[in-house]
This record gives C-alpha cells, sequence and structure tokens, in this order.
C-alpha cells in the first residue's frame, strides 16, 4: 500500500496566484479566505483607525491593514487583520510584503480562519518572534492580547463586551 503525499506549496507557488480571492499559505497548504463579514469590518476599521493613530502621533512605525503578506517561511505566508511594525525594525518591510515577524499581530477570528488563527498560526507567531498577538472574537465580544517572553505567548490581558478587563 503505497502511503499518501500531498504536495507542499511553497511562497513561489503562493506568488504565482493570480488577483482574486484571497489565499494564506498555512502549513504548506494554500488555504482560501472567505470574504469577511460587515461586522468583522467594522470591527477591523475602528482597530485600525485607533491603532494608526496612536502609532502616528507617536511616531513609533508603521501600521498595515490586510491584505498584506507577512512571510514566515516557505511555507508560511499570512495575511493577518492588522499588523505594527517599529521603526526600529523597518527592514523587514519589503517590496511587496513583510519579511519577518511584525511586531504587533492583530487577527479577528472567523468562521474560516479562525481555527487557524488559534492553533497553527499562533505558533508560528510565538516560534517567529511575534511580540504582541491581539485575538479579538466577535461573537464574544472579547479580545485576548498576548506577549512573547522567550518564544512563549503568556496572558498579557483580555477585555469584555461590558469592558471589563481580566488581567
Amino acid at each position: 500500500m503505497e502511503a499518501f503525499s500531498r504536495k507542499a506549496y511553497t511562497y513561489a507557488d503562493y506568488e504565482k496566484l493570480p488577483e482574486g480571492p484571497a489565499y494564506q499559505l498555512i502549513d504548506g497548504d494554500l488555504i482560501m479566505t472567505p470574504s469577511p463579514t460587515p461586522f468583522h469590518q467594522i470591527i477591523l476599521g475602528r482597530m485600525y483607525s485607533s491603532l494608526a493613530g496612536f502609532v502616528h502621533s507617536r511616531k513609533l512605525g508603521m501600521v498595515f491593514l490586510s491584505p498584506i503578506d507577512v512571510y514566515f517561511s516557505e511555507t508560511e505566508t499570512y495575511q493577518p487583520d492588522i499588523i505594527f511594525v517599529s521603526h526600529q525594525r523597518r527592514l523587514l518591510i519589503g517590496e511587496k510584503k513583510i519579511e519577518g515577524a511584525p511586531d504587533l499581530v492583530v487577527e479577528i477570528l472567523s468562521p474560516g480562519t479562525g481555527y487557524y488563527d488559534l492553533t497553527h498560526k499562533r505558533s508560528v507567531y510565538q516560534a517567529s518572534g511575534v511580540k504582541e498577538y491581539w485575538i479579538i472574537d466577535p461573537q464574544e465580544r472579547s479580545i485576548e492580547v498576548l506577549e512573547n517572553a522567550g518564544n512563549e505567548f503568556s496572558g498579557l490581558g483580555q477585555g469584555d463586551r461590558e469592558g471589563r478587563s481580566r488581567f
């Protein structure tokens, strides 16, 4: 009996995709990302506006809104909802993609990608050195803020729909 082997896609394969539906390269698989819901986009717009205003007013770096490719390895290229790259790490900003771990990644969970955001992508973010990872759950109306200390995420804080913080 022959073992099933799948083709592991690489960044070179990903780069050849035509414009159109959004894909992410997760663990060597091309994963199509469905269009976000209106509520997802409302959260995204508000979060981006607040974060970008804060960063710009203090001249801390650059905030990017999806879709933008963040390259972690030949088999891992994602399009997080929002990323921040500090001025000190601006060399990560390439002509076509962010080439390495941003300082901050914000993911807004959705049915199509939430599983990856909470499992595989979280592990890659952690191992790659993303300094902070914010996970927003629209259904629960909550946010979890994780800090990377020694390539291990630990909870920095949580907030819920009533505005209560849990640190």
